[in-house]
């Protein structure tokens, strides 16, 4: 019997357990970041901004006025970016309207992760808050989450849903991503800028500089990441002084007020649009994580469903119509799930590209997903390299030589090396999180020194 677990204002929806799930990360030797500018926003180079004068104090002022905890510095590479965006006044309109949904949202997750409120902004810069919005590498939805970097930080993905585009999960990801990167540069502008092209390339830029602010490490940085910190000042500037420059707020193009109701059956989206009388485009923009318009929940794992806020004497109704089992969606089966689990102990470790062959052809044959084939083998573009051998299995990286097993505990050590992150750490074992590596090891601050031995808990 399906029921209305929970139905609530927007209000009291956001105050739900929202805690993150505990996912096994895939395993990846590289440095994590949740949006690699060079694959995720292209925004303009400025590399020979104009001189300022007397004339651009009013900028200084004015972000001075805003400035709260993170700063809010001007100079020549800010004022570009306010300016391209400035011009740009129809889209900002746009994003202005949809910040009424959104910011409420993330306002939220980062008051509980004690990150400053400010930090919101990122989303703008990343996706301008477009909640399915795909880079060309698979970086998706409103924070830009890569797939083995979103399963570090507890977001799912499957056949059904994909949590990165889920504003509530992603935005608690994206929360606790910057506290991570804040914990280990104690610099909220380095953390902004480790967002953007990962921690190591931040640590590399302080050591080439000797200096840990981002205006001195700013030439040390990719080329890309020395626009996302000044793009992200512009953007903070033109959210509070908009009307200056002439841009007008447009009206947010779905429901600002809403109900959330947990399923605990596969429901269609499009069955519940029609017992609400609305249009099945409204119930997917309010619940943009389920891929296949298919509410998933499961007895012991309900799902979310977002509706559009309704008199509450409609709620009888709209419990007998979700248990109504004419619109419940018969479970799909899960093709891959299943094809997986058949197959797991049978399927090679590795496969030899064969000419002709794409990574969605591979994929296909051996019942996994292209994402999974991409984390595990370090690809960033679609092609697929004739000759090239490609992992199987997330098992097929195995964790470096100096984690050396301590079989009388239930934890073995790591030997840190120069350049190691927490999150890097993480990533390289089963069962392994940022959070449970730093309470295990007391690491308050989160700081790393090469050579030092940390533990690493089995499970």
């Amino acid at each position: 019997m399906l029921q209305i677990v929970k139905a609530a204002s927007y209000s009291e929806s956001l105050s739900t357990d929202l805690s993150l799930k505990t996912t096994s990360p895939v395993k990846n030797h590289y440095d994590f970041n949740p949006a690699d500018q060079q694959d995720t926003v292209i925004l303009p180079i400025v590399n020979q901004p104009a001189p300022l004068n007397g004339e651009y104090n009013i900028f200084k002022k004015r972000l001075d006025s805003i400035k709260k905890d993170v700063p809010l510095d001007y100079n020549e590479y800010v004022q570009s970016y306010i300016e391209i965006y400035a011009h740009n006044r129809e889209e900002m309109g746009r994003v202005l309207g949809l910040t009424k949904y959104y910011f409420p949202i993330y306002e939220k997750a980062f008051k509980d992760a004690g990150i400053p409120d400010e930090l919101k902004y990122l989303s703008i810069v990343e996706s301008k808050l477009d909640p399915y919005a795909v880079s060309r590498v698979g970086a998706t939805g409103p924070w830009q989450f890569m797939f083995t970097t979103a399963r570090l930080y507890g977001l799912n993905m499957d056949d059904y849903v994909d949590d990165r585009r889920d504003p509530i999960q992603a935005t608690y990801a994206a929360a606790a991503y910057l506290k991570d990167a804040y914990e280990e540069f104690g610099d909220w502008l380095l953390a902004i800028a480790s967002y953007n092209c990962g921690k190591s390339n931040v640590e590399h830029a302080i050591d080439k500089a000797g200096a840990s602010d981002f205006w001195s490490i700013r030439p040390y940085l990719p080329v890309e990441t020395r626009g996302y910190v000044p793009a992200f000042i512009a953007v903070t500037y033109l959210m509070n002084y908009y009307s200056q420059h002439n841009i007008v707020p447009q009206a947010c193009n779905f429901a600002l007020k809403t109900d959330t109701v947990l399923v605990n059956k596969y429901v269609s989206l499009g069955s519940v649009a029609q017992v609400l009388n609305v249009d099945i485009s409204v119930l997917t923009m309010l619940n943009p994580a389920y891929k296949r318009q298919i509410i998933n929940g499961t007895a012991t794992l309900p799902r979310r469903l977002i509706i559009p806020q309704v008199d509450k004497s409609k709620f009888g109704a709209l419990y007998d119509a979700l248990n109504n089992s004419s619109i419940n969606a018969t479970a799909p089966v899960a093709m891959h799930v299943a094809y997986v689990e058949h197959k797991t102990e049978n399927r090679p470790l590795y496969h030899k590209v064969r000419r002709g062959e794409t990574l969605t052809d591979i994929a296909d044959n051996y019942g996994i997903e292209v994402q999974d084939l991409k984390a595990w083998n370090h690809l960033h573009g679609n092609k697929a390299v004739v000759g090239q051998k490609l992992k199987l299995k997330e098992t097929g990286d195995e964790p470096d030589n100096e984690a050396t097993p301590k079989h009388s505990h239930n934890y073995i050590t790591y030997k840190v090396k120069r350049g190691d992150t927490l999150s890097g750490i993480a990533s390289k074992f089963d069962g392994a999180s940022v959070e449970k590596i730093r309470a295990l090891n007391g690491l308050k601050k989160g700081q790393l020194q090469p050579g030092m031995t940390i533990k690493i808990s089995k499970g």
